[in-house]
């Protein structure tokens, strides 16, 4: 029994920990495909429903919560109108995801429309992840809510993008210290803590390590096919080395990012209807009338998007148990 126990390989545990994803996978694509409907026909009714949206990212788990700023839910409750999630290469890379937010007129940026897609790639390395690009939002005079750095993230890998073509588009990684557009983000992530950026932070992300070009992603799994079929036949395989990308770290305005993003794909956007439903109740419960007359600012840290929303309906009478909706899914691991 020992003997046998012995001749598992750390290889072997990892191929089956492949084949696990390759089934999670076949999954995603059937439950994306069967889900779809149900949310085209949710996109339809909640259209109906005044500051939907801003109601349920108040209600947003804790882990999201902390991202928001008092400035964020403020934006949210004047002029946030949609949000939508789309897996786009889900016949390809079913874990790719885009997160689209549509805002009506407002005093913050000209943007009426925030889109932030999330590629799921393999480096070189091994390594596995979401990278993206940065999203530049045209903040208007004194209401740059990052403090310049969502911008100048994507100045600097505008740059990048230039000096990869100039380099024939090899998509070789290059070093970017030596830039002006590198040198001033980093100036301005010294004199601003991204944390305090807040919410909108999120459409400067970037990668967790360094960014992983398509072309890339698509040899790695070739290779890695490659190594499993190997390990399949019982032949022996090198181990990867992780490779430096220092420069990359250094200069990442939301580190948190891709925590951030699968949130709202895993949390926000299948139980938003239980998270309006839950705010809708606690109205019934916690507040009158008069509560909203006297909510005058009293907390500079925490805003109550109720409080914000103008002409916010209120439900006359409570659901009974029976149409109360299910319990919230925790995010998966």
């Amino acid at each position: 029994m020992a003997e046998d126990a012995i001749a598992i390989t750390y290889e072997q545990l990892i191929q089956l920990e492949y084949d696990f994803v390759e089934v999670e996978d076949v999954i995603l694509r059937k439950q994306y495909a069967l889900e779809a409907p149900l949310y085209k026909r949710r996109s339809d009714l909640v259209a109906k429903i005044p500051s939907f949206w801003a109601l349920v990212l108040e209600q947003a788990p804790t882990e999201v919560d902390q991202y928001i700023q008092p400035s964020d839910s403020q934006i949210f409750a004047d002029c946030l109108t949609d949000f939508q999630v789309e897996r786009f290469e889900i016949d390809t890379v079913p874990r790719s995801f885009k997160l689209t937010f549509t805002f009506s007129s407002n005093d913050w940026f000209e943007n009426t429309v925030l889109e932030k897609k999330f590629w799921y790639r393999r480096a070189n390395d091994g390594w596995v992840g979401y990278v993206s690009e940065p999203v530049r939002i045209n903040w208007k005079k004194d209401k740059d809510l990052t403090h310049g750095l969502t911008n100048a993230a994507a100045d600097l890998y505008e740059a990048k993008q230039k000096k990869v073509k100039a380099a024939n588009g090899s998509g070789a990684v290059q070093s970017s210290t030596g830039m002006p557009e590198y040198k001033a983000l980093v100036k301005k992530l010294e004199r601003h803590d991204p944390t305090s950026s807040g919410f909108f932070a999120l459409f400067a992300f970037i990668s967790e390590r360094r960014y992983v070009t398509a072309e890339e992603s698509v040899a790695a799994t070739a290779a890695e096919e490659e190594r499993r079929a190997k390990v399949a036949k019982g032949e022996s395989v090198e181990s990867l080395e992780e490779e430096d990308f220092n420069d990359e770290e250094d200069v990442e305005v939301c580190p948190h990012g891709a925590d951030l993003a699968l949130l709202l794909l895993e949390d926000v956007w299948p139980n938003a209807i239980k998270a309006f439903t839950a705010a809708q109740e606690q109205d019934d419960e916690n507040m009158s009338e008069l509560d909203f007359e006297e909510m005058d600012s009293e907390s500079d840290e925490e805003v109550d998007i109720r409080a914000l929303i103008k002409g916010n309906p209120k439900r006359k009478t409570k659901p009974s148990d029976g149409d109360s909706p299910p319990p919230m899914k925790s995010r998966k691991t």
